[in-house]
């Protein structure tokens, strides 16, 4: 991953901008040598939201089954068949 003080970003951000659409790479954006920042392509960046949201689900899916919360097939195929009415 590239790495850029935000001295570079304000003096180039077109540039910066540009070399992030042709490599994909995302740009590690620091201040006084600490990281404050990362530059993400824009379809990169909703790829990542997306998969977020499916790890999420599958995270609550299986804290729903340490606790309990489940249901058989035909309980399931009933509820369901109220949503699809």
């Amino acid at each position: 991953m590239r790495t850029e003080v935000v001295t570079t970003l304000k003096r180039q951000a077109t540039k910066l901008l540009a070399d992030l659409h042709e490599t994909k790479e995302p740009i590690l954006i620091t201040e006084h040598g600490q990281p404050s920042a990362y530059l993400l392509d824009v379809a990169d960046y909703e790829l990542m939201v997306e998969r977020m949201k499916i790890l999420e689900g599958i995270a609550k899916g299986e804290q729903a089954i340490r606790d309990g919360r489940i249901m058989g097939m035909d309980q399931a195929k009933e509820k369901m068949g109220k949503w699809l009415k």
